[in-house]
């Protein structure tokens, strides 16, 4: 009998030693997936504190970047309108007109007007320094045309510049970017006073579409100096019987705007009016 129970007893005891053991086994295990969690998680975190630091760098890069856009806007802004505003003089155009960088900064400036208006929003405010940059380009260019060397040089070294003007008039929302448009439409009437300029503009293909579009503008100034254009444009009996017909589909608006408008629209479009009879009667 005592040795049945010496026999169940280490029975037990084996029992108990292997229950431990599987015990002990299965707590080795959670422990193993314990560490491989922690690990894990310790990975994440370091990523999580690289990603963060990137992050952190990427907003101070991004902010960097935003004060120097802003930075060079402003300079742009304030050497441009500098520039016009000097360039009213013809020795200050003859000076820029001889320096080696003409060519290039005048296809920059076509770059960028182009650039503006096509990122240009619904309802965009146009009175920022990127607007006034724009203008100082573009009446730059203006004041360049203005002077006959500048218009020589316009039409042998710029053609480009000259057909994105006629483009960006028909780019622009009407009733936008109201002073731009005034300062490309004087740009194009000026270089029309060259004999070149006169032929090459008359016929630039759909033109005469886009100043009949502009004569419908909501904006008097517009008009106005898109007539001044349509009336140096015909001031020549071969650019005259090249754009008579196109004439015929402006002759209405001409006429309302002869009767409407402000005294200035009015009384130019009255001149071309009796400009093309006359015109008429000739042919």
């Amino acid at each position: 009998m005592i040795h049945v129970l010496h026999f169940f007893a280490d029975l037990l005891v084996l029992f108990a030693l292997y229950i431990f053991s599987l015990a002990l086994e299965e707590r080795e295990l959670d422990c193993e997936h314990i560490k491989a969690r922690l690990q894990a998680t310790q990975s994440e975190c370091l990523r999580s504190k690289e990603n963060l630091a990137l992050l952190v760098q990427v907003t101070e890069l991004r902010e960097q970047s935003i004060q120097q856009v802003d930075y060079c806007t402003q300079m742009g802004s304030a050497l441009c309108t500098l520039l016009w505003g000097v360039s009213n003089r013809e020795e200050t155009v003859k000076t820029i007109l001889g320096m080696d960088k003409t060519a290039e900064f005048f296809s920059l400036a076509a770059q960028t007007v182009s650039s503006f208006v096509e990122s240009l929003a619904a309802n965009q405010d146009e009175d920022t320094e990127e607007t006034h940059f724009v203008l100082g380009l573009a009446g730059t260019i203006t004041n360049v045309a203005a002077v006959s060397c500048g218009r020589d040089f316009l039409m042998s070294s710029c053609r480009e510049l000259m057909e994105k003007w006629i483009q960006l008039l028909g780019k622009i929302r009407s009733g936008s970017c109201n002073r731009l448009r005034v300062l490309i439409l004087m740009s194009l009437y000026n270089v029309s006073i060259h004999r070149e300029g006169l032929l090459w503009i008359s016929q630039y293909m759909g033109l005469m579409s886009q100043l009949q579009l502009l004569l419908t503008d909501p904006d008097h100034e517009v008009c106005l100096h898109t007539l001044r254009l349509i009336q140096s444009l015909i001031l020549e009996p071969d650019t005259l019987h090249m754009l008579w017909e196109d004439m015929q589909q402006c002759l209405p608006h001409i006429t309302e705007l002869s009767h409407k408008g402000s005294p200035e629209v009015q009384k130019m479009a009255t001149e071309l009016l009796e400009e093309l009879r006359g015109s008429t009667v000739d042919s």
